[in-house]
Order: C-alpha cells, then structure tokens, then sequence
C-alpha cells in the first residue's frame, strides 16, 4: 500500500504542481505581451494555474497517507516539508491567484498594466516556485531520515 500512495503522491506533485509552477511562471511576461484587451493566452495561463491549484490539493493529503504508511510522521523533515507546503499554498492562494485575477480583469477591461504589477507578480511567483522546490528537495534528501534512503 505504501508504493501505490508514495506513486500517486508523486505523481500527483508532477501532474498538479508542475503545470501551476510553469503557467505561473509564464503569467507575467505573458501580461508584458499582451496588449490591453487582448488577453486571451493571458486568461488561459490563469485558468490553469487556478485548475491545477485546486488538483493539487491531493498532493499533501497524499502525502500525508503515505507518510502515515511508512511511520515518519512526526520526523523533522516532513514537518518542515508539510510547513513548506503550507507556505506554498499561502502564497499561490493569497498572493499569486489574485494578482492575476486583477490583472486578467485589466486587460479584459482595456487597461494597460504597468511593469511594476508584473515584476512584483514575478517576484512571488518565485516565492511560491522557490518553497516548491525546497519541498522537492526535501521530499528526496529527507535529512535525518532512518528509511536507509
């Protein structure tokens, strides 16, 4: 049972967390592009950073079963992975979400959207990026972990 939720909650992480991380990512520069009233590819990247945000709401609640599985629990490693997480979460549904809402609702409205929106929009995005990584890396290395891995 442990390999069949280690693999979901893997695969979870590739196919939730992965497409939010590059749409996000994408989502400023796009604005830079596009032109007011013209945010058509910018509503998308929104869209699926907003659609996989939700799917990835399975990545911790998996990952909570499978750690449960193997008996780790109450390790360091994984509190400061599930804190992280938490961090992440914060910051895409606080923060990153929206600022593109606002932004798509700008160009909708035939605004232009100054440099500073996107840059500090690119700024967090990173932020959110940066936790996500360290939870990968995390995730792997498990410092302090007695699983032999």
């Amino acid at each position: 049972m442990t390999k069949l939720l280690l693999s979901l909650h893997v695969l979870a992480a590739v196919v939730a967390v992965g497409p939010v991380t590059v749409a996000a990512s994408m989502f400023p520069p796009a604005v830079r592009r596009a032109g007011a009233g013209e945010p058509g590819t910018v509503r998308l990247l929104h869209r699926i950073c907003r659609v996989y945000a939700g799917a990835g709401i399975a990545v911790p609640l998996l990952g909570l079963a499978t750690a449960s599985a193997m008996g780790v629990l109450g390790d360091a490693w994984l509190t400061a992975s599930i804190a992280l997480t938490a961090a992440a979460a914060g910051v895409l549904a606080v923060a990153v979400l929206p600022r593109q809402e606002e932004l798509v609702e700008r160009l909708d409205g035939g605004e232009a959207v100054e440099r500073a929106a996107t840059v500090r929009l690119a700024m967090l995005t990173g932020v959110f990026n940066l936790l996500w990584a360290t939870v990968t890396v995390l995730m792997i290395v498990r410092p302090g972990s007695t699983t032999g891995a």
